[in-house]
């Protein structure tokens, strides 16, 4: 059992890492609150918890550039105080940025932080992996402050018009594909498989894109999905990721979306999905009072529509309380999809069988796992 705090915890990437541990076996998370930089006892006493500290606790924006410096730095001091106060030989992994590179003081910020962690490892015979790393996108991210796209796929889904600064080319990283490099660092440490006490290490990015083409595709999703209820062709990892990002900034009140209904004398006719994806189609029979799911995905893209019955969907973001509820009736086909990282499940809440439409689209990597049961 390896036992790893996480400092940021509540912050976009802390957040994902956190969810993601909860996942792997012989992991014990030390829970972390902000304020403990407040207070140096709750600090030691989290440093004295954990083999692992994982630091991406820092500030990325301000209108006066000392402060980020300074505040970063106080950040870095304090962790190290209290390690040295403890005792303690924690392997330490820090989130540091191409930043570094560049002349502005939250690179240099991320620069001197880890030359101080790189001189505390290796006075007092711990570990450290400095990891360099590109533009980080995902689900929840905050916008206008982690990212172009959380910042652009925000304004999209609100109708509003994204304004592009500089368009340079982006050097991404998935959020997914980054908790796995740190998990990586993580078991490589506790393997002892080519482990380097002191490294920095460059976490390589997975797309190379300009800022004009991330809103142009974004547009699409727009255009496609949110307007017509398209599910749009994605091409590879990239797009997928793209348009998972970028339906978690869709408004709540969005769902449920009714069906348009084509009726004659003969009946009625309707058009579940129209996508560029292949997928698996399927439906179920629900009898009174049962309730199916409790489970949530974290690539898959899935859409639920009821054609008969009555119906609760409700979801619940992983690690959160925050609980959306949806009533659906047959008599009013309509449909709602499953965003990832929220444990979904769907209850018949009526007197008939509820009979539901699936859709869930394969996942590109069927090795990996995709579905993780926990309640709504």
């Amino acid at each position: 059992m390896v036992k790893i705090g996480i400092t940021g915890q509540a912050g976009f990437m802390g957040t994902h890492l956190y969810n993601f541990l909860g996942l792997q076996k012989d992991v014990e998370r030390i829970p972390f609150q902000d304020e403990y930089f407040d207070n140096q006892t709750d600090l030691e006493n989290f440093v004295s918890n954990c083999d692992v500290i994982v630091h991406l606790a820092a500030m990325n924006r301000h209108g006066d550039p000392k402060v980020i410096f300074d505040t970063n730095i106080r950040l870095v001091n304090s962790l190290i105080q209290s390690c040295m106060q403890t005792s303690s030989k924690a392997y330490i992994v820090f989130s540091s940025s191409t930043q570094e590179e560049r002349d502005n003081l939250y690179g240099k910020s991320k620069r001197e932080g880890r030359r101080l962690f790189e001189e505390w490892a290796t006075n007092n015979g711990s570990s450290f992996t400095g990891m360099i790393i590109p533009n980080v996108y995902g689900p929840f991210g905050n916008p206008y402050y982690n990212s172009v796209i959380a910042t652009f796929s925000h304004q999209i889904s609100r109708g509003e018009t994204p304004k592009i600064d500089v368009d340079g080319e982006l050097k991404l990283i998935y959020i997914n594909d980054l908790v796995k490099e740190f998990w990586k660092k993580i078991i490589e440490k506790r393997e002892g498989n080519n482990f380097a006490a002191v490294e920095m290490y460059e976490v390589p990015f997975t797309k190379m894109i300009k800022v004009s083409e991330i809103l142009s595709l974004l547009e699409s999703y727009k255009n496609q999905y949110l307007e017509r209820g398209i599910i749009p062709s994605l091409q590879d990892n990239f797009e997928v990721s793209l348009f998972n990002t970028f339906r978690s900034y869709i408004p709540a009140e969005h769902y449920p979306v009714k069906f348009k209904l084509h009726t004659d004398s003969r009946g009625t006719f309707v058009e579940i999905l129209r996508t560029g994806l292949t997928g698996q189609y399927s439906f179920s029979t629900t009898k009174p009072g049962i309730t199916r799911g409790n489970h949530f995905h974290t690539r898959k893209i899935e859409r639920f529509a009821v054609i008969q019955g009555k119906a609760e969907i409700a979801l619940r973001r992983i690690g959160t309380n925050d609980k959306i509820v949806y009533y659906l009736d047959g008599s009013e086909p309509a449909f709602v999809d499953m965003p990832v990282w929220h444990t979904h499940n769907i209850k018949n809440t009526g007197d008939e069988e509820l009979i539901t439409l699936f859709w869930i689209n394969e996942p590109f990597d069927p090795d990996d796992p995709d579905t993780y049961f926990e309640k709504v």
